[in-house]
This record gives C-alpha cells, sequence and structure tokens, in this order.
C-alpha cells in the first residue's frame, strides 16, 4: 500500500501548448462531471495600469462584456445562461480573468466565444460612459460608503509600498476614471489583450487533444503582437516600521492592521512564509487567535494572509504577509501590539517546532484542496491555479510541486525566515479609529 502522504499528495493532470500567435493554452482533463470551466487570464491587473488612469485595468474589464462585432451587446452572457452555465470575470493584482462553467458539449461555443472576445470588443462612447458610470458606483457600495471598506486592503498596500504601481488604488479613483477617453480604450486593448499576454485554461471533461485543435481552430487567427513591456514593480528593503492612523467615519468600531514584507515569490523561504501564517494567524487553533481572543478576549477573531486579492499562489512580489482585527473600544492599539509581539517575538526566538510544523504544513495542504473544490464555481479554483503557475513561473504543471515545496521547508529555514521577516523594522503598523474624522491623516 502506497503510504499516506503518497495517497494525499496533490497532483493534476496538466498539459500545455502555445499556438503560433504567442497564446498559451493549459488543459487539466477531469471526466467526474460533464462540466468544464473555460478561462482566459490576460496578464494585466492593477498594478500595471498607467499613471494617471488609476481603476483602468477594472474598468476595461467591465467593457469586455459589452459586445463584438458577431455578438451584441450581454449575448455572451445570454449564451452562457441559456446553456445552463454561470460566467464571470475579475481584476486582481497581476491578471485580469473572464469564465465561463458549462455543460462539456458546449465546450466549442465558450471557446469561440472568448476568442471573438479576444479579437475585440465594439465599445462605443455611450458604453465607456455607461460602464464608468457603473464602476464608480462600484466603488461608492464598496468601499467609499462601507464600513471598513478599503481596511486593510486599500490602505495598507498605499502606506506599505513605495512604488506606484504597488501603492496606488488600483480600484480606481473618481478623477481618473472620468479623465479616460475612447483612445485610451482603444491604446489598452492593443497594449494588453493579445493572444501572446493571455493563458486559454481549460478544466473538466474535455479532451485536450480536441481543446488543441479547438483553440487552433478559433484563436490562431488573431494576430500576433509583442507582449507589452514588463512593469517594474520591486520595493526597496524596508529598514524602519512605519506606523499610520485614518479614521473611518461609519466604522462602528476601531480596527489595527499589521502587514510585513514577504519574500520573493516561489522561493524556499516564500513557503516557509506561508507556514508562519498557518502557525500564526490561520483558524482558531493559531497563535494569533489563541492569544488576541481567546486568552486576552481583545477581539471575536483574527484574519490574515498574503495578498489582499487572492491567495498566496496567485500573485507575484512585492506580496504582504497582513495580520488585521476590529477590536473592543476599551482595549488600545498598543496593548494589541503588545500581545502581539509576545506572540511573533517567542517564534523568532523558538521557531515551531516538530508537531506545531506538521499542523501548518497540513493546514496549507487543506487550504490548496479547499481553493480548488470550489462548490460554487467547478473547477475555477484550480483553473485559477494553473492560469497564475503560467503566467507567474512560465510553466501550469508547477502547480504539481506544491507538496513537494512546502514539504521541503525545514524547521531551521521557518526560524530563519521568522527572523529576518517578522522583525519590526520590516513592518507597517495602520490603526484605523471609528468616528466622525478629526482632521488629517495622522503619521507617528
Amino acid at each position: 500500500m502506497a503510504p499516506s502522504d503518497a495517497v494525499a499528495a496533490f497532483q493534476v493532470p496538466v498539459e500545455r501548448a502555445t499556438l503560433a500567435n504567442g497564446l498559451r493554452v493549459v488543459v487539466s482533463p477531469e471526466r467526474a462531471a460533464p462540466v468544464v470551466c473555460v478561462a482566459v487570464y490576460y496578464g494585466v491587473g492593477m498594478r500595471l495600469e498607467p499613471r494617471g488612469r488609476t481603476g483602468f485595468a477594472h474598468l476595461f474589464e467591465h467593457l469586455m462584456f459589452q459586445g463584438s462585432p458577431q455578438m451584441a451587446k450581454m449575448e455572451l452572457v445570454g449564451l452562457v445562461q441559456a446553456n445552463g452555465g454561470l460566467l464571470n470575470g475579475s481584476t486582481r493584482t497581476d491578471f485580469t480573468n473572464y469564465f465561463e462553467v458549462m455543460p462539456s458539449h458546449t465546450l466549442e461555443l465558450a471557446l469561440w466565444m472568448e476568442a471573438d472576445r479576444m479579437r475585440g470588443p465594439v465599445i462605443t462612447q455611450t458604453e465607456l460612459d455607461n460602464q464608468r458610470d457603473v464602476v464608480k458606483n462600484e466603488i461608492r457600495v464598496n468601499v467609499l460608503n462601507r464600513p471598513y471598506g478599503s481596511f486593510p486592503w486599500i490602505d495598507m498596500q498605499e502606506r506599505a509600498f513605495t512604488n506606484w504601481h504597488n501603492a496606488h488604488n488600483g480600484y480606481g479613483d473618481m478623477v481618473d476614471l472620468d479623465a479616460a477617453s475612447m483612445a485610451d480604450v482603444r491604446e489598452f486593448f492593443d497594449t494588453y489583450y493579445s493572444p501572446a499576454n493571455a493563458v486559454l485554461v481549460v478544466v473538466g471533461d474535455a479532451d485536450p487533444s480536441e481543446v488543441f485543435a479547438m483553440a487552433r481552430r478559433y484563436f490562431e487567427g488573431l494576430p500576433a503582437a509583442p507582449p507589452p513591456p514588463e512593469a517594474e514593480i520591486g520595493e526597496p528593503r524596508q529598514e524602519e516600521e512605519r506606523r499610520f492612523s485614518r479614521v473611518d467615519p461609519l466604522a462602528p468600531a476601531p480596527a489595527l492592521a499589521i502587514a510585513y514584507h514577504t519574500p520573493p515569490v516561489g522561493t524556499p523561504e516564500y513557503y516557509a512564509m506561508g507556514l508562519l501564517h498557518q502557525a500564526l494567524a490561520e483558524g482558531d487553533d493559531s497563535l494569533l487567535h489563541a492569544e488576541l481572543v481567546s486568552k486576552r478576549g481583545y477581539a471575536s477573531e483574527v484574519d490574515g494572509g498574503i495578498n489582499f486579492l487572492g491567495h498566496m499562489h496567485n500573485a507575484r512580489t512585492p506580496l504582504l504577509w497582513c495580520v488585521n482585527l476590529v477590536h473592543d473600544t476599551d482595549v488600545t492599539p498598543n496593548e494589541i501590539i503588545e500581545a502581539f509581539d509576545e506572540v511573533v517575538e517567542r517564534l523568532r526566538e523558538h521557531g515551531l517546532d516538530a508537531a506545531a510544523l506538521a499542523r501548518a504544513r497540513t493546514k496549507a495542504r487543506a487550504s490548496l484542496f479547499s481553493t480548488i473544490a470550489d462548490q460554487y464555481i467547478p473547477g475555477f479554483g484550480l483553473a485559477d491555479l494553473l492560469a497564475a503557475f503560467e503566467l507567474i513561473e512560465g510553466d501550469a504543471s508547477h502547480v504539481n510541486e506544491l507538496d513537494a515545496r512546502f514539504k521541503a521547508v525545514t524547521p531551521e529555514l521557518v526560524a530563519e525566515v521568522a527572523r529576518d521577516y517578522l522583525r519590526r523594522e520590516n513592518r507597517v503598523i495602520l490603526e484605523l479609529h471609528a468616528g466622525a474624522p478629526t482632521g488629517a491623516e495622522a503619521v507617528s
């Protein structure tokens, strides 16, 4: 009988091909149900949008649903729904995605529709104005008029990063959105929405050879174009703790966020950081939950993670490991930070013992399987992982190395990463005060 760790290892079939125009195609067949997830990922997200056009990547995601020379506005949505499918799109830090989950016998239709969308949308001034208003209203609803709407994801990135690409509000600034023109739309599409800057992923009940043949039939005729130049998104090493505060007039209770810059994505140190997150902040058995919630009662829960708009496997460096909590009014931020530091400093001094490290690995694996087994969007979790590895590491099959990468993390490496990256000089603290604003943001 095979060892239990081999039985539980994460392993999925991955087949890859690159078309003549540079489009990368990834297929992972799974015959358990007659369903396919078709996803197209473009290598442009919030980090890459032009200066003076904050929120443009997000705006363009909306514009790509407005029709094409062969499909009327919303016809794509109607065809998917008429075939019992579902669809959506999203804008993240490093990519924009579009996907459909449909019965497997409609795979060819899904591929044809995505190829048609890649060929180019039909966008009029009226549609631009309409979708600009939709995005602005989304910002009002989700950020400006909601308690903790920008906390911590927008607030922390603006303060923790110094490079504009990483620090600006990618959700969108109203002034920049208003300034977007039809010329901007055309330039953005021509620059970023080319086959060589995209990955097509098919997960589910599909034969790889048939997918590759259909991909060539529908996508290979799209004109080739060089991928856009890579933006310089590097960050300098932080050598001094930084602390900020702001008032949220809608927040009913104060909140606190503490963020540390992470090791580079894909390195052994990065996976050690992932295990440190599991031990410190993931679940009710985590060290910070035990100290701040169970023991001291400072808050009802502790949230945390790497990558505000996804998970640790689907973004490029630089990233932040951030812990945040909404806390009681009768406890000060300094008291919470003092208790927080007691936990972190013990870990920096002693590391994780074998049992704690084993639990962290188990939790990391459980989180991975939970991401993949999305009960609401079949196949999308895996499609997202495959597209991310293809875009970020250049090979979707690297997804099958995840178990090995986590297993290779030693107690010594965990201790080293804790010492190097969980140092106070590497962190940013943000206090959010509840109530009406009393003046400009304070910096201490």
